[in-house]
């Protein structure tokens, strides 16, 4: 007889999602990306056996790509996905605690990888099915995006690179870090500007510079790349609950301030969380309301915005990845799932918490 798995750290449930925005959108040719994009992981041989193929599928990284892209150009959405597939491969090896994924390994890693996304003809990476994969992506990259979209795309690897290699400095040093430098660095990892430039070149959409990067859309992006990021640590604790030390997260790192338990730490991080998420509406909300009407480009990249916060939920409540983790099954579940509750209100179970600095400096964009 099989041994139930080990009971969640954070309590028998995950808390309701407060999420003020249009939910369960997904690009209508979401089954043929993902049969395409399948299609393209076995070609390159990403996964070595079937047992890794399982789990690499349990991302469900189609599901994500055509949720946070619902609408647009299907190429743009399959080269996306794909890229999704090989990115979480190799969060996978970053997040393993094996002892070949030191920071050492993937700070090197990080820096091979991202020389090899701007000049593909660097030859920094060992030949092998992911680098072969990897440069299969980069060049049809190249081929799809402008010179300036390559650039954004460049920034937003570089970000994710950057705090994944950031978590495993802090988790080697055994000592997780104070709260303003987790909210100012830790969601750097989620590589939220990689995502959203692929929301544009979807819809051919190209903001000027001066748009994408002013202060205000700035703080909203890193708005809501806090607030999908505070959303995984909770649906992916239980993936990582078994590394010694403890994984850099928002739950952890609220527990070790508090000096209280992850269960009893979840409150303050959705607490915490879901008022990220209040200025997030009412920031996109004012961006909206200054637009004109000539501005569909602005219009439509604030409800891309949207679509990463809620879509990102909604992938990963049903992504056997998270509800079936691998330190608890051999396989994943396929049915595995969350039970998935929405808030009607935001929570204010943190209130004792004050919010960092590196976080209220975005209410400035929202009063000024």
């Amino acid at each position: 007889m099989t041994a139930p798995p080990r009971p969640s750290r954070l309590g028998p449930d995950l808390p309701p999602f407060y999420c003020p925005l249009p939910r369960d959108l997904v690009h209508p040719r979401a089954k043929e990306v993902e049969a395409r994009a399948v299609e393209w992981l076995d070609a390159f041989g990403l996964y070595p056996d079937p047992v890794e193929r399982a789990w690499g599928l349990a991302t469900h990284s189609a599901d994500f790509s055509c949720r946070i892209i619902p609408d647009g150009d299907v190429e743009a959405v399959l080269l996306f996905t794909e890229w999704n597939y090989w990115a979480n491969a190799v969060d996978d090896w970053q997040d393993s605690g094996s002892d070949d994924a030191d920071t050492t390994a993937v700070v090197d890693h990080g820096v091979r990888l991202l020389r090899t996304v701007e000049d593909p003809g660097a030859s920094v990476l060992p030949d092998g099915p992911m680098t072969r994969a990897l440069l299969d992506l980069v060049g049809r990259t190249h081929a799809m995006l402008t010179p300036y979209e390559l650039r954004r795309f460049v920034e937003g690897t570089r970000d994710w690179l950057l705090g994944a290699a950031w978590r495993s400095a802090r988790a080697e040093a055994g000592s997780p870090p104070g709260l303003n430098d987790f909210v100012a660095m830790g969601p750097l990892a989620n590589g939220t500007r990689f995502s959203l430039t692929w929301s544009d070149v979807a819809r051919g959409d190209r903001l000027p510079a001066d748009v994408l990067c002013s202060p205000a859309l700035t703080a909203l992006t890193d708005a809501a790349g806090f607030v999908v990021s505070a959303d995984n640590d909770l649906f992916s604790y239980d993936k990582d609950d078994h590394l010694e030390p403890r994984e850099v997260n928002l739950v952890n790192v609220l527990a070790h301030q508090e000096g209280c338990s992850p269960a009893e730490a979840v409150p303050l991080a959705v607490a915490l969380r879901d008022r990220v998420m209040v200025l997030f509406t009412g920031l996109r909300d004012r961006l909206a309301d200054q637009a004109g009407p000539g501005d569909g480009a602005l219009h439509r990249h604030l409800a891309a915005l949207g679509h990463y916060v809620a879509g990102s939920i909604a992938w990963q409540a049903g992504a056997p990845r998270y509800a079936s983790p691998r330190n608890r099954y051999e396989l994943p579940v396929a049915e595995a799932r969350f039970a998935l509750r929405y808030a009607e209100h935001p929570g204010d179970g943190g209130a004792g918490v004050p919010v960092p600095p590196a976080l209220a400096t975005w209410w400035r964009q929202l009063h000024g």
